[in-house]
């Protein structure tokens, strides 16, 4: 009785996830656009936080780490498109899903995926701001991307996912 009770609730407590992932995507891109006036500096301008975390504003018209830019318009809206597509499958696989970490995963993607697609749809491309380029990272290595919350959700999303599927099967054996 319990464990039905449990797995009916498992959905929307993933809807609500996404939901807050949503809000703080959309209200950390207006404090750095509009709250740090980021949106009238030109873009690559940095404002040091510490020695190795700066926000610095670009513009993405790509997919995560600027894969696949959309210069046109009609390229934009495949992108938002697309996201929203990806967002409703998830959604639907989150009706059915028995545990929380699959949930939780898909919550993340869901809204990474719509807090970007809104970027899109408002300003043509995604705010991205985070970067960590100055982060020493082992051998040389150096991690030049920037990105932003929703980027971020969706990689914990995915990583969840990778760990769900290494849980589920392992216990499937």
């Amino acid at each position: 009785m319990f464990e039905r009770r449990t797995s009916r609730t498992i959905p929307y407590v993933g809807f609500a996830i996404a939901v807050l992932v949503i809000a703080l995507d959309q209200a950390s891109k207006s404090w750095v656009l509009y709250g740090l006036d980021l949106i009238n500096q030109p873009v690559g301008d940095r404002v040091e936080v510490f020695p190795f975390f700066h926000l610095t504003m670009v513009w993405n018209r790509g997919i995560s780490f600027g894969f696949l830019q959309a210069q046109a318009f009609w390229q934009s809206l495949l992108l938002i498109l697309f996201s929203l597509a990806v967002s409703g499958l998830l959604s639907t696989w989150m009706m059915k899903a028995a545990r929380w970490i699959q949930a939780t995963a898909y919550a993340f993607i869901i809204g990474g995926a719509i807090g970007n697609a809104i970027d899109r749809g408002i300003y043509g491309a995604v705010a991205d701001f985070l970067d960590f380029s100055s982060l020493p990272l082992p051998f040389g290595f150096q991690f030049g991307w920037v990105f932003n919350v929703a980027d971020v959700a969706i990689n914990i999303g995915v990583l969840l996912l990778i760990i769900d599927l290494l849980l589920n099967d392992r216990n499937t054996r």
